[in-house]
């Protein structure tokens, strides 16, 4: 069982990773209306990877023996200035979000609550993948610029993200023999 102070701060956590869902598919909705198709997909496909990262939590919590609970999410922006802008907004999220892990693995060290810890270290992996992701993209829209052809380069560079993405899990699932790793 979790400390009511751990399993308050893991409450908390899951409420603030559906934020970030639906933070990424109001972006993702803003971007489709924008004709911006890649950008579109990809904020999409990233709004349902933390919704995946609420349900571990939310799994977490419950396998403890406490209760998991999905509080109220206050609703995220509906405009923006333009993809850049999307995107210098995700990127102080997701440094907000690491904040907030960063926090969780304190307490958990505090409380000497190891196994919690151990739960924990995913998200701090995790959240420096996420902040690398969404630097690199700021850093491509400053190299190509959203001017002209430009905003169209970058959609098409962020839509190509996701295919990475897919490519990499798919070679990581594969067995050994298809893969021809011996």
């Amino acid at each position: 069982m979790l400390s009511e102070s751990m399993a308050e701060a893991l409450n908390k956590q899951i409420n603030c990773e559906m934020y970030s869902s639906n933070l990424y598919l109001q972006m993702s909705c803003w971007c489709a209306s924008k004709g911006l198709e890649g950008a579109a997909a990809f904020l999409d496909e990233h709004a349902d990877e933390e919704r995946m990262h609420m349900r571990k939590i939310l799994t977490y919590v419950s396998e403890k023996g406490n209760l998991a609970i999905v509080g109220e999410v206050d609703s995220p922006a509906t405009q923006f200035k333009s993809i850049k802008d999307v995107f210098e907004q995700t990127f102080e999220h997701e440094q907000l979000v690491t904040r907030k892990v960063n926090n969780l693995v304190h307490l958990a060290t505090q409380e000497q609550d190891y196994a919690t810890l151990q739960f924990l270290q995913w998200y701090v992996s995790e959240q420096h993948q996420e902040e690398v992701l969404f630097k690199t993209i700021l850093d491509k829209i400053e190299m190509i610029g959203i001017e002209g052809q430009g905003i169209f380069f970058i959609d098409q560079e962020i839509e190509r993200l996701i295919t990475q993405k897919e490519q990499a899990a798919k070679a990581m699932s594969m067995p050994e023999a298809e893969t021809g790793a011996a």
